[in-house]
């Protein structure tokens, strides 16, 4: 029985550990930032709007007339080069809303959000950024917005992380529980209190 305990603690405290380590920051990004959007309303944020113009070259006009005149397709290979070479900016395989009279490229951004024109006749190009700060873009982080694939999979991975470290906290909290009596009247205080908050003060 001593055995078989001694090897449930060794593994419950290596897995929790390990979980700990590899889901610590980003549980303190969640945790802070979980604070930062319960108080967003009071925290100000001051929208900063930056306009670029640019002009793009006749041949590559002549060529966009070949660009179907409705579609949602991204731009073609050449605009997303001109694109990134001139403004900086990544249009690669991002939708499109495009008319006979110009393309429009929607681009949302933690943090902020963005968008560019494209005028098909005369080449006159509007990039349009606005940013709003380094709280509203962790505040994005927190929830997902507009963050992309990757971070989209390390939520999940850090997610499954966390989910390891309260499984393996609690089964030590088991194992522990019989020199150490207030474990889980602590436990179940941690349960009580969003039951009772729900139930009363939320309707």
């Amino acid at each position: 029985m001593n055995a078989r305990r001694s090897f449930w603690l060794k593994q419950l405290h290596t897995w929790h550990w390990i979980s700990a380590a590899i889901s610590l920051v980003g549980m303190m990004l969640f945790a802070i930032t979980g604070i930062t959007l319960n108080h967003a309303a009071s925290i100000p944020s001051t929208p900063v709007v930056k306009e670029t113009l640019a002009q793009i070259p006749t041949p590559l006009v002549r060529r966009l007339a070949e660009f179907p005149e409705e579609t949602t397709d991204p731009v073609p290979d050449y605009m997303v080069r001109w694109a990134s070479e001139i403004l900086s900016v990544n249009i690669a395989d991002k939708p499109t809303e495009t008319t006979a009279e110009e393309i429009y490229v929607a681009l949302p951004m933690p943090g902020g959000d963005a968008w560019m024109t494209m005028d098909r006749t005369s080449g006159e190009v509007v990039y349009e950024k606005t940013t709003r700060g380094a709280i509203s873009y962790l505040n994005d982080l927190h929830k997902g917005r507009n963050s992309g694939t990757v971070w989209f999979w390390f939520i999940d991975v850090f997610a499954v992380a966390c989910v390891i470290f309260t499984l393996t906290g609690l089964a030590l909290v088991w194992l522990h529980a019989r020199s150490r009596p207030s474990s889980w009247p602590l436990v179940g205080l941690g349960l009580l209190i969003p039951v009772v908050i729900a139930l009363i003060f939320i309707h």
